[in-house]
């Protein structure tokens, strides 16, 4: 092979990866399109009236989560299963913004934890690398540490809207979340200052907590009922 042929094979290769590449920056055009959808409905929950509107605004969510189930089983027609990694990049921001979402979307329904497994069948996608697209553990946790800062951020605007009760369940979840992270080795640098950030989120409802406690406002969660 000459040098001119083994150039242009490269150039060949190169044009193909391209390609692909821009397949996919289609297709998470059209992911982050449904994301920005989806968390617009669910800003809605931070307005003084929000609160009551928790579960149509989660309703909504999910259905928007129809969309974004398409999208992610477009996605997975653009490049070959075990080149995940190679592409990853493409879609890590926006999948760790659904996870967010997700995630979100559970506290609100439920105020538990969402799991990876429930995360990933919200999506659409995997949890074991070996069956193709899947949710990877450290995007499903840079999401989940998102949802925190939202969390602290309900927090205080639940004060603003008469739910004092709130911000206690809040605080006792995220002290929860940061006795999980805390057992972890955690490597990948991203992530290791996101996980900082979720030090901040501690500190600013404990912030709220106690300013409730000296106003005589705070009620333990199991007192819930006496409402």
């Amino acid at each position: 092979m000459s040098v001119t042929e083994m150039f242009s094979y490269i150039q060949g290769f190169l044009s193909a990866d391209q390609d692909v590449r821009e397949d996919i920056r289609k297709v998470v055009q059209n992911l982050e399109q449904t994301a920005r959808e989806i968390l617009t409905v669910l800003q809605s929950v931070h307005q003084p009236s929000g609160f009551k509107e928790i579960p149509s605004k989660c309703a909504r969510a999910r259905e928007l989560f129809c969309t974004v189930r398409t999208h992610m089983a477009e996605l997975k027609t653009k490049f070959p299963a075990e080149q995940y990694y190679r592409f990853h990049e493409h879609w890590r921001f926006v999948l760790q913004r659904l996870v967010f979402l997700a995630a979100f979307v559970v506290y609100l329904e439920s105020e538990a934890l969402v799991t990876r497994e429930e995360v990933a069948q919200i999506l659409g996608i995997e949890v074991v690398r070996e069956k193709g697209f899947h949710l990877d553990v450290e995007d499903f946790l840079a999401g989940v540490l998102i949802m925190a800062s939202e969390l602290s951020r309900l927090a205080v605007n639940s004060v603003t809207a008469g739910d004092y009760g709130r911000p206690l369940r809040i605080s006792n979840f995220i002290n929860e979340l940061d006795s999980g992270f805390r057992l972890l080795n955690l490597k990948n640098d991203p992530l290791r200052k996101r996980y900082d950030g979720l030090k901040y989120d501690v500190k600013k409802i404990e912030e709220v907590v106690y300013d409730l406690s000296i106003r005589g406002l705070a009620k333990e969660p199991e007192s819930g009922g006496d409402k």
